[in-house]
């Protein structure tokens, strides 16, 4: 009906970019940058990032690259971090936490995605933000790092919206965010108090939960009043029968995996802002995960017929 939602990709390669364009990607939507720090005993040094993010960006082809900050802890161990045992990771050093307890390797994936040609193309994007001050830490190391090395193009800086912290007081964030960027596989297990990691239980994380949906619009709405875009990258983004919901809660932008993105485009063309919206109510009127599911599963066989 001529409204715009974005159809993004994950990244977590330098090879995945020109395959997800062939696959209709408009632009990287959450790259994951842990590919360049894993299984090596030290960190990538400026250089090294800054030819690993260039050679990305190229296969785009002058698409819009989001690059998530190191997201570290947790269940990706490194060598020269060295975090102490934790109980339990999950809700420990993790994402903007590790960044600001290593301030110096924070700001040398900071420059180095800086030096990224042409100018504005990448976007950051902060992983495991849970309050606007550690939002306004990573941006004044990004403006540190601007004045240092001349940068006179502004970027946008953003955050991932992944904590229930951060759902809840979203309004506030977005006033220092540039965009809002809803990691729905996080956000999920710490709703619903459930480790992805444990087979007990993990089967039961569905992010259509209508706690999760709640959460996703009310960051919907604080984006809105605050004029910031808001997307999904996390894998509801590319459930088929999730995505009309979120369109109707008031997400634009989805960034899945490149396989999905031909489904994903075919889907959404065939829909309109209101019928989603519509879907996107009665959601949120469901009293259980399973409620949302039927209703989600109906809607997309009617719509695939």
């Amino acid at each position: 009906d001529g409204t715009r939602i974005e159809v993004f990709a994950n990244l977590g390669a330098v090879g995945e970019a020109e395959r997800a364009v062939a696959n209709g990607a408009e632009g990287c939507g959450l790259l994951r940058t842990e590919f360049l720090f894993l299984e090596r005993e030290t960190a990538p040094d400026e250089d090294e990032q800054a030819a690993q993010y260039q050679a990305i960006a190229d296969g785009l082809g002058g698409r819009p690259l989001i690059v998530r900050t190191l997201d570290a802890g947790g269940d990706k161990p490194m060598p020269y971090l060295p975090i102490p045992h934790e109980e339990n990771p999950a809700l420990g050093l993790r994402g903007v936490r590790v960044g600001l307890w290593r301030p110096q390797m924070l700001m040398t994936q900071l420059r180095a995605i800086l030096r990224v040609t042409p100018a504005g193309q990448c976007k950051i994007m902060v992983p495991m933000v849970a309050s606007p001050d550690e939002l306004a830490a990573v941006r004044r190391m990004l403006e540190e790092a601007r004045r240092d090395m001349g940068v006179t193009t502004p970027v946008q800086l953003g955050v991932m919206i992944e904590t229930p912290a951060a759902a809840v007081t979203a309004d506030l964030i977005a006033e220092q965010a540039d965009f809002l960027s809803i990691g729905t596989n996080d956000l999920t297990q710490y709703v619903l108090a459930r480790d992805r990691g444990n087979p007990a239980v993990a089967a039961d994380i569905d992010g259509l939960h209508p706690a999760v949906l709640r959460l996703i619009r009310q960051t919907c709405e604080a984006g809105q009043a605050k004029g910031r875009w808001v997307g999904v990258c996390g894998g509801l983004a590319g459930d088929m029968a999730a995505a009309p919901i979120l369109v109707g809660l008031g997400v634009t932008e989805l960034s899945a995996a490149p396989a999905v993105l031909p489904d994903l485009k075919a889907l959404l063309r065939g829909l309109t802002l209101e019928t989603c919206r519509d879907l996107a109510r009665r959601a949120l009127a469901c009293a259980s995960v399973d409620e949302v599911r039927a209703l989600a599963d109906d809607f997309r066989r009617g719509a695939d017929r």
